[in-house]
């Protein structure tokens, strides 16, 4: 009995280990069952056994990428009171995670349309911590505090980073700067730095 246990335990990984590599080459979009199976060595009925919801495949996918990744640490910008230093400490962690993760996270962007609701809301309450974090050092109230949540959520934006990296060639620490210019100078106008 323990021995079955054992292989279902390590078929199931062998999935999730293939949804990951799949993912991560042709994208959540072109991940067929059938893909699937071949990849991980095993039939489309054990792909269904083991996953019978492709949301529940998903959800074990992110979970295990995510396991081997050095995720930005909220730890690590909290222990910065002052605005200006936690913006660009919080700036240059998450950009060193989008530098990393590139090929993953253009894919998953790229295919968002196809990931299931609750992976979907959960990227989004992620996005919302990282910039309530960067928010919270800032005195901005009502609208000057809307506005400054819009121009973080921007420059904290994959697509942000994708956009002056990527296509435009600029350092991680060129990018930084540039955006925490760009967040201060909204700070600024709006008497929260």
């Amino acid at each position: 009995m323990g021995r079955r246990a054992d292989d279902v335990a390590q078929t199931r990984q062998r999935i999730i280990e293939a949804a990951v590599r799949l993912h991560g080459s042709i994208g959540p979009a072109q991940t067929t069952v059938s893909a699937l199976a071949a990849e991980a060595g095993v039939t489309r009925l054990t792909v269904y056994r083991h996953f019978p919801e492709a949301d529940l495949l998903f959800a074990e996918c992110s979970r295990h990428w995510a396991a081997g990744q050095r995720m930005p640490d909220l730890d690590l910008w909290r222990k910065h009171a002052e605005p200006q230093e936690r913006l660009r400490v919080g700036l240059s962690d998450l950009y060193r995670f989008y530098e990393e993760a590139q090929s993953m996270l253009a894919l998953v962007v790229r295919d968002r349309d196809v990931v299931p609701e609750a992976q979907r809301r959960q990227r989004e309450e992620t996005e919302a911590a990282r910039r309530d974090v960067l928010l919270e050092p800032f005195r901005a109230r009502g609208r000057r505090r809307h506005r400054l949540q819009g121009v973080l959520g921007h420059a904290l934006a994959f697509g942000t980073w994708s956009s002056l990296c990527v296509d435009n060639g600029l350092s991680r620490a060129e990018a930084v700067e540039a955006v925490a210019q760009m967040v201060l100078a909204v700070a600024d106008r709006t008497g929260t730095a």
